[in-house]
């Protein structure tokens, strides 16, 4: 039995850090977010009219939206509603308190408080909106002189110029913001919600468990369904047992190499019956994977390109004749999950029910040993559910 913590190691766990960690990545990335925004507010917005003798116009309280919408896009509190109208909110009525109330004390505290009221009766709750009306209450001499343009430039200009520019940097960078709305497209464009959050609970029910747990303010519904469905993912690779991906995966594969014309891809489509082709150099190393979607995708660009019909376009990107065929290298994708022989059948389950992937690499230092596909995996799964006893499952000897 493990021993019960201490008074001590409880204070200095509640006092320590409880927001995970950031990747380098995603620390530069949101960083380099602020920089560019701010930047590029300072230059159209504030720098006509920076006051350095009032500080008005320099808004701190832009920092801190910066810091929602470059570094945590998803949250309800970044969205472009609570941002823009917040912000604005907040000016107007830190205005209002700064003209009408002449002590200092009262009107900062009724400015906040009113800001916060306000923006919560109007679902526009934005943390640095209580900043942005203690400026404006700060700040009576510049406020009797401007009035409520306040509010409008820079506070509502300068929010709606950062949500612009995070609603560009965000895909650009892999992110998403705004954040997608439940029922909103998919990422192939229909109706029904991604497979990770088909959970069989409507919207409303989704909105009542973040009602009920008091965390509306902290996650979307749509961020719900996806966490939940990626935690039922997890459950259920610990039921998968032993299984690895040296366990499922196709050994006896079929390669391109960089400089193989589609023709060639396309013959080994059909002779195979493939839905992905793995692009090779020499000594299998390993450099990007061909899906069928691609090859699709190239056909439909040259038709719009060159303003033809796609049968027209296909036949001209498949012509083994051409003095300069389109070459497999030039189609494929880099950008995919990979796995090792070791990886858990388990860990697998995401990486195929996400993204529009079908096939993980299954590579060793670099080199390709083996691929597994949706086919492989639900095949395996299938089996190891009629014979739960069974150990690992051969590796079949066939590709992808």
């Amino acid at each position: 039995m493990s021993t019960p913590p201490t008074l001590a190691h409880r204070i200095a766990l509640a006092l320590g850090p409880v927001v995970p960690a950031f990747s380098i990545r995603d620390a530069l990335r949101s960083g380099l977010g602020a920089l560019i925004g701010l930047g590029l507010v300072g230059v159209f917005v504030l720098a006509p009219t920076v006051d350095l003798r009032t500080g008005l116009f320099l808004i701190a309280p832009f920092g801190a939206s910066s810091v929602l919408l470059f570094a945590v896009p998803n949250s309800p509190l970044a969205q472009p509603w609570s941002a823009v109208i917040g912000n604005s909110l907040a000016a107007v009525v830190g205005v209002a308190c700064c003209l009408m109330i002449p002590d200092p004390a009262l009107r900062i505290a009724l400015a906040v408080g009113l800001t916060i009221t306000a923006t919560s009766l109007l679902r526009a709750v934005h943390p640095p909106a209580g900043a942005v009306a203690m400026t404006a209450a700060m700040s009576p001499d510049a406020v009797a002189e401007l009035g409520f343009w306040f509010a409008l430039v820079p506070v509502a200009a300068g929010t709606a110029l950062l949500v612009l520019i995070a609603a560009i940097y965000a895909p650009l960078t892999g992110r998403r913001y705004p954040f997608r709305q439940f029922d909103a497209p998919n990422d192939q464009g229909t109706a029904d919600p991604p497979a990770m959050e088909r959970l069989g609970l409507s919207e409303a029910e989704l909105t009542d468990i973040l009602k009920r747990y008091r965390q509306s303010l902290n996650l979307g519904v749509e961020d719900l369904a996806r966490l939940v469905g990626a935690a039922e993912i997890q459950a259920a690779s610990h039921r998968v047992g032993p299984l690895t991906a040296a366990d499922i995966m196709s050994t006896n594969l079929v390669t391109v190499a960089p400089d193989a014309p589609l023709t060639k891809v396309a013959d080994l489509f059909r002779q195979h019956d493939f839905t992905a082709l793995p692009v090779i150099q020499a000594e299998d190393k390993f450099l990007g994977v061909i899906f069928q979607i691609h090859l699709i995708r190239r056909g439909r660009e040259d038709a719009l390109r060159l303003e033809r019909s796609f049968g027209a376009a296909m036949a001209r990107l498949l012509d083994g004749g051409r003095e300069a065929p389109v070459l497999a290298g030039e189609i494929m994708t880099a950008a995919l999950p990979r796995a090792t022989p070791d990886t858990p059948a388990g860990a697998l389950l995401p990486m195929l029910a996400e993204g529009g992937h079908d096939a993980v690499p299954v590579l060793v230092r670099g080199r390709i040993v083996g691929i597994v596909t949706r086919t492989d995996l639900i095949a395996a799964l299938a089996r190891r559910s009629l014979a739960p006893d069974t150990g690992a499952l051969p590796a079949r000897d066939h590709s992808a």
